[in-house]
């Protein structure tokens, strides 16, 4: 028997906004490099997740991507540093990932060996995989998007998307492609900007719930130092088949190049986006978030920069400073990632060097509710992390992006960095309570029985559970597992435990004669009195198949 234990703990934001925050973690340990961590869920399913990084191994130099799965909303995970998708030596990293609504995983992927973007699909959560589909054959960028259409209001419900620059010929121009059929076949990629005004960027796409795609890029300047000079958007409504395009909405002033202090490290400040798509004050607000440093009202040293429309890219918002530390103070904000959440929050996280010194960093979240008007910052990392290239990867790469996803009013985060050696994707999972609550976690208790992972499975299987309240609260626990005619088949729990998040493995080795089939998990909980007496009993049963 063996079980893993998490504290948890709370703070509380000087607005009055509180947050629960779990205690960072890696997703997927391992010894291979791993960065650029990409996250999706589908909201048809959102217990699971798919997430993958550019992975390198140092040793043989082969590169390829991550794939994790979760199927408890991002508190374990399994999966594999390799994606095993036929043609293996070409997969060059650089992954884009969907969830369908039929919980396919689909990834996209540039080439190693050859030029282009390539698309497989697992309908058995990553195990096996579908070979390449070629989207396109030319030499792209590596910075592109891939999304999936998941609402339920939509005309184009379980569209895929997917967006990149071309560097076959110059003026280099973004173009698109989309598939209708979950992934098996892609539409022939067109330019969403025929005529850009100078070399295209870092696309990113975000979908409304009534279907209309609305992509942002930066234009570059054409000289040196080369940097981001304006962002551009396209809008579609008709599953970008046409295209309104308005080059240049606004001027920015990006990042682009490498920062001396953190031992040259590559940076951007190429453009992300989001959309507010709740009922509440600022539904169908766009958001477009950049890095940049020099241009009002990012100051002399690198600062998260917001703007908004309200009018569908019509016109945008002056720019609003997102990290809340002192102006011209020196420090450096970098690699932002953005999502809006069920409450129209706004949600950004970043690299940030304010309570460190120069050459070190953190992974900093500014949270708006008033539609980016006054924000609340705060260290979510948990630790600070000296950045480095990375061995295997492009001069003074570390990585290109991190990422955060809003379910059900807890926010994913997700981002590297070498705190334990070498670069892990790390996550931190943030419960946002409501304004209006004023409770803490540690005067009350909760329980929760999460799904066995990996399922179906052979020969073994891991079951967490969760007890959040004081870390000195006691409870008796059992966990037992039964067959279908309810005969117990094993013990794995049985002592007194305390609060906290646990994992207990379920090793069918020591059960030889175990034949395939469904089975039951269930805990049964008892809270202990300070005067030793058992209250509270809560029970709770899963389901599992074994496969042998």
């Amino acid at each position: 028997m063996h079980y893993k234990f998490f504290f948890i703990f709370v703070f509380l934001s000087t607005l009055n906004i509180h947050f629960i925050r779990a205690q960072s973690f890696r997703i997927f340990p391992s010894t291979v490099t791993q960065t650029e961590p990409i996250v999706s869920y589908n909201r048809s399913n959102p217990d699971l997740l798919f997430a993958s990084a550019v992975t390198f191994n140092t040793i043989t130099a082969f590169r390829s991507e991550g794939i994790y799965v979760s199927t408890d909303r991002g508190l374990t995970w399994f999966g594999s540093d390799t994606c095993s998708a036929p043609i293996i030596i070409n997969h060059g990293g650089d992954p884009g990932v969907v969830v369908t609504g039929t919980n396919r995983l689909v990834i996209t992927h540039i080439g190693s060996v050859f030029f282009g973007l390539y698309s497989h699909y697992s309908d058995d959560l990553g195990s096996s995989w579908t070979s390449a589909y070629t989207i396109t054959g030319d030499q792209i960028e590596d910075k592109g998007t891939t999304v999936i259409d998941d609402s339920p209001t939509s005309p184009f419900n379980n569209n895929i998307y997917t967006a990149y620059v071309s560097f076959q010929n110059a003026p280099f121009k973004v173009y698109f492609a989309r598939s209708t059929n979950n992934g098996q076949s892609w539409s022939s990629p067109q330019a969403i900007n025929p005529n850009p005004l100078s070399r295209s960027s870092g696309p990113d796409l975000a979908i409304f719930d009534d279907g209309k795609i609305i992509g942002c890029w930066a234009g570059m300047t054409t000289t040196n130092p080369i940097r981001e000079d304006f962002i551009s958007i396209a809008i579609s409504s008709d599953a970008g088949n046409t295209w309104i395009v308005r080059e240049n909405v606004f001027d920015v002033n990006g990042i682009m190049g490498t920062l001396a202090s953190k031992n040259n490290i590559r940076v951007n400040g190429l453009p992300r986006i989001a959309i507010d798509k709740t009922s509440g004050q600022f539904s169908g607000r766009i958001y477009i978030v950049t890095n940049e440093i020099n241009n009002l009202p990012a100051g002399q040293d690198p600062d998260i920069i917001l703007r908004y429309s309200d009018d569908l890219g019509n016109s945008w918002s002056n720019g609003v400073r997102v990290n809340q530390d002192a102006f011209n103070n020196g420090k450096i904000q970098y690699l932002p990632a953005i999502t809006i959440d069920e409450t129209g929050g706004i949600n950004i996280i970043y690299y940030d060097d304010r309570t460190t010194s120069s050459d070190s960093a953190e992974v900093y979240l500014s949270r708006s509710t008033d539609g980016g008007n006054t924000w609340v910052d705060q260290q979510i990392s948990g630790h600070k992390f000296k950045p480095q290239s990375i061995v295997g990867g492009a001069s003074n790469y570390q990585g290109d992006f991190i990422s955060i996803i809003s379910i059900n009013r807890k926010l994913y985060t997700y981002w590297m960095d070498n705190f334990s050696g070498i670069y892990q994707i790390w996550s931190s999972i943030i419960d946002i309570s409501p304004n209006n609550i004023d409770v803490d976690i540690d005067e009350i208790s909760n329980f929760k029985l999460f799904q066995n992972y990996p399922n179906p499975f052979n020969p073994s299987t891991k079951i967490p559970f969760l007890i959040a309240g004081k870390n000195t609260n006691k409870f008796y626990a059992t966990l037992n597992i039964f067959d279908l005619l309810g005969r117990k088949i094993a013990t794995l729990l049985n002592e007194s435990i305390t609060s906290g998040k646990y994992e207990v493995e379920f090793n069918t080795n020591t059960i030889p004669d175990l034949k395939s089939g469904i089975y039951f998990y269930q805990i049964t909980l008892m809270e202990i009195t300070e005067d030793e007496k058992m209250e509270n009993t809560f029970s709770e049963t899963g389901k599992m198949i074994l496969l042998r």
